[in-house]
């Protein structure tokens, strides 16, 4: 019985991580986001996630980038911090294809966020 449980738990722990890394295969790339209600200099940009070595990281524009803190893949949910300006910012997203859709969390209130993946060259 015992090698059993050891069995089905064992197999579990491995459908979470392959569940856990397709998510994060999905995710790498280059996205163009927009967010709403905000200033003209901080409507767009480009936020990247990229595999290195199997961990995800990423970080938001081209020139100057800004690395994402704390990043979370959960299957569909995506969400990190950013130090913008002084501050710490929180940016939580649901991804569906080819498209992530959320929300920006700063001092100075909630504003929506939507990204589109780049096409790969």
């Amino acid at each position: 019985m015992r090698k059993n449980f050891l069995l089905l738990a064992m197999l579990g722990v491995s459908v979470l991580f392959v569940a856990a890394r397709f998510a994060a295969d999905t995710l790498v790339g280059t996205w163009k986001y927009t967010v709403s209600n905000v200033p003209p200099e901080y409507e767009s940009g480009t936020m990247t996630f990229e595999d290195k070595g199997g961990k995800i990281s990423g970080y938001l524009g081209s020139t100057d980038k800004s690395e994402m803190m704390e990043l979370k893949i959960n299957q569909d949910k995506v969400n990190f911090k950013l130090d913008f300006q002084g501050s710490m910012i929180t940016i939580d997203m649901v991804q569906k294809g080819d498209t992530l859709k959320g929300i920006v969390v700063t001092n100075d209130g909630e504003f929506p966020i939507e990204a589109t993946r780049e096409a790969k060259n």
